[in-house]
């Protein structure tokens, strides 16, 4: 993930998360993750009269369409849409909390978003000093070689004088009335111990002078910048300890289903749990702060208490999503009056997912079980909702060519893990809502419209967090 540089406005210090935010829309030009102009992939999911209208979200304490109705899938939310939806709640969220900036010591700022300009705090360098091992000279050569040298991280020197030359270190500090630095490499001494140059002297040669790459109070990055390593180093050079930056969306992760096992290998009905490995690192490589991680089983007792205790800003569940026996989620939410925003997803794997409003300022993501389709989940309700919360600017999008025809739904939006090779995308196998194993191995997600994409077809194509920007940078 690239740093953005977006003009900061006057008094860009005070800006609260949502101006923020404002910020990074605007002068990026994304207004949601829906927002697709002609010709872009997403824009054409729907061209053969499969559209439906995002449903009308239902008031608090009211019943929406029983997640038993034959006609729930008929009425899921087209995937763009869906992901537009997550984008907007998150907005209405952040305005309605009202949340502040935080001041972030360096080592805990990777991935957060700038709240306020980063402005040189001194000059950079902030004296003069030498871009290579060799002499400080002044004057024309042959020179005379002092006896003491000029180490970095030491204080200023004696002035030289003409026909002076003192050995100097890269990154030390340049004598007085210096006019050049010598690499070692382009001069030889005779056996009275002058020092001849081999090529000619430039005035002002291999010195970096004060203020070279900044002044102090120069702007170095804008509001809406994300912290990268580089963003880091350049903070640390410019004179910061901490960084003033959006706080990162607290999100609580609560496992659902009798059937799950911790540890050791699947027994007598039992399997393992794939998603409470999985989740919290992808969550905060999606730049959120993970609370917690509970189990607690297919129990709608314990569900309804801990949606109704958690003060997280997103609680994402596991399973229970759909219309089965033990299935919870929906009749907890109407029991404790949430906002249904997304029922349903017109997308394969993972349709049965959905995105309610438990608070003004929390919101739940309920993933389906199968681990394939909780992952689609995430890319499609989880990722702009967290990437809004956070203030981070919408990825561009791009597309390449499919290597490989790719099968799709008649209806439905088809998200299908891909290898990148070249200037192509490369279809993986192993994509079943219950498998990992292509994901495992994945670069990106191809988004494929309803009817599949055929060979040397354009796709649009979702990128995984790992896959550009590294482990570290995105699991720290």
């Amino acid at each position: 993930m690239t740093a953005r540089g977006i003009q900061a406005d006057e008094g860009a210090e005070d800006l609260d998360v949502e101006e923020v935010l404002a910020l990074v829309n605007d002068h990026t030009g994304h207004h949601g993750p829906g927002d697709h102009g002609p010709g872009h992939p997403s824009s054409g999911h729907h061209a053969s009269g499969d559209h439906v209208p995002a449903p009308t979200p239902h008031a608090p304490g009211s019943h929406p369409p029983s997640p038993h109705s034959p006609d729930r899938h008929h009425k899921a939310t087209p995937w763009p849409e869906a992901r537009d939806i997550a984008a907007r709640a998150a907005r209405n969220a952040t305005r309605a909390a009202g949340r502040a900036p935080v001041s972030v010591p360096l080592d805990a700022a990777l991935g957060l978003t700038l709240a306020a300009p980063l402005t040189a705090l001194t000059d950079l360098p902030s004296f003069d000093t030498s871009a290579m091992d060799g002499w400080a000279v002044a004057g024309p050569g042959p020179w005379d070689v002092r006896d003491e040298g000029v180490l970095a991280g030491h204080g200023e020197s004696e002035p030289l004088t003409d026909g002076e030359a003192v050995r100097i270190a890269t990154g030390a500090r340049i004598p007085p009335d210096t006019n050049a630095v010598l690499r070692s490499e382009h001069g030889r001494s005779d056996s009275q111990g002058r020092l001849y140059a081999t090529r000619e002297v430039q005035p002002g040669q291999d010195i970096r002078p004060r203020g070279q790459e900044c002044r102090n109070g120069d702007q170095l990055l804008a509001v809406g910048t994300v912290v990268t390593p580089a963003v880091l180093g350049l903070a640390a050079a410019a004179g910061y300890d901490t960084l003033t930056a959006v706080p990162r969306p607290r999100v609580e992760v609560l496992v659902l289903g009798d059937e799950l096992l911790t540890e050791g290998l699947p027994h007598d009905g039992l399997i393992r749990d794939a998603l409470g490995p999985m989740l919290p690192p992808w969550l905060r490589a999606l730049g959120a702060e993970v609370i917690g991680l509970r189990r607690i089983g297919d129990d709608a007792k314990a569900l309804y208490k801990a949606l109704t205790k958690s003060d997280a800003d997103l609680i994402v569940t596991t399973g229970g999503t759909a219309a089965g026996p033990v299935d919870h989620v929906h009749p907890t939410l109407e029991r404790i009056g949430a906002e249904l925003l997304v029922d349903g997803v017109k997308v394969r794997p993972g349709h049965p997912m959905l995105l309610a409003r438990t608070k003004e300022d929390q919101h739940l993501v309920g993933l389906p079980g199968n681990p394939l389709a909780a992952v689609s989940g995430l890319l499609t309700l989880a990722e702009p909702l967290l990437r809004t919360l956070a203030a981070r600017p919408a990825p561009e999008p791009y597309t390449l060519s499919l290597k490989e025809a790719a099968h799709g739904h008649p209806y439905d939006t088809r998200l299908i893990p891909v290898v990148l090779r070249g200037d192509h995308a490369v279809p993986l196998h192993y994509h079943g809502p219950a498998m990992l194993r292509g994901m495992a191995a994945a670069d990106a997600i191809a988004v494929v419209p309803p009817g599949g994409a055929r060979a040397g077809q354009e796709s649009e194509l979702l990128d995984l967090p790992w896959a550009t920007a590294g482990i570290e940078v995105c699991f720290t």
